[in-house]
């Protein structure tokens, strides 16, 4: 069964050190899809924390290892920003909990994604820090320019990084759903990390792989950029995923800045691996 965190849809105004607010806007919404019998995502959205897991394993093993990521995420929220520290940790105690469910489940491996946004502070600015293990997915919408802020640790990644395969072939090669890296099955939780500034305007969107497998990113963009909210953004997701087949768990988690005072006028990021 899904575990979800935080009000499906929200608001909030975090107040920054020297003056002004970031204010935001977001919505999750999840479906189990048209050929699943149960849901293994898992999300938290409770600023500063938005997060997605995507649970493997058997039934029972898949839907606690992604629920023990969020809940541990969920710890230490507090009213303003957090850090890249404190979301490692809950990275790593997670893992801890997910092997404890892997013994309990006769030594049956279990493991998940988890990938998300905290909202943090660089130099008193404030920044999005971009995490991710697995092959779910963080995209930034600016200006109608949609970017892929995480790199897929996947199989098929691999081999378009080694030039044996382009994208358009890896969405349909046999190995697409083997991934290589995971919180749980015994390894260190080793999450890649960005920093991306937080800019007025934009939407980021954090979802599990039963929306990119069945979307492509142009839709994405167009639905991302057309929906009238942050819940309706979430909703047009899930839909064209669902129209699509829906062939696994689909999880769509939708942040708006819709004020960020003292703004860095700039795109660039500052990527920081883990």
């Amino acid at each position: 069964m899904v575990t979800a965190l935080g009000p499906a849809v929200g608001a909030t105004d975090v107040a920054l050190p020297g003056g002004g607010v970031v204010a935001l806007s977001w919505a999750a919404q999840t479906h189990t899809g048209r050929k699943r019998v149960d849901n293994q995502d898992s999300f938290l959205a409770a600023s500063p924390v938005f997060a997605v897991a995507d649970g493997m394993g058997g039934h029972a093993a898949g839907d606690e290892a992604s629920a023990a990521v969020v809940e541990r995420l969920a710890e230490n929220l507090s009213q303003g920003f957090t850090d890249v520290d404190a979301v490692q940790l809950a990275l790593r105690r997670a893992g801890v909990d997910i092997d404890g469910i892997a013994l309990r489940q006769d030594g049956a491996g279990a493991g998940t994604t988890a990938t998300g946004v905290a909202l943090t502070l660089l130099s008193g600015q404030a920044y999005w820090a971009v995490f991710n293990i697995g092959d779910s997915r963080v995209y930034s919408l600016v200006d109608g320019v949609l970017t892929q802020l995480t790199v897929d640790h996947s199989a098929v990644q691999t081999m378009v990084d080694a030039g044996q395969l382009t994208t358009a072939e890896a969405e349909a090669h046999p190995s697409r759903n083997i991934i290589t890296r995971a919180v749980g099955f015994g390894h260190d939780p080793v999450p890649d990390l960005w920093f991306v500034p937080v800019m007025m305007g934009s939407r980021l969107l954090v979802c599990s792989d039963g929306l990119t497998k069945e979307v492509d990113n142009d839709l994405i963009r167009l639905l991302l950029s057309e929906g009238r909210d942050a819940d309706d953004a979430a909703g047009l997701l899930l839909e064209a995923a669902l129209t699509a087949g829906g062939r696994d768990n689909v999880t769509t988690v939708v942040v708006e800045v819709v004020r960020a005072d003292d703004a860095i006028e700039s795109d660039t990021t500052l990527p920081r691996l883990g």
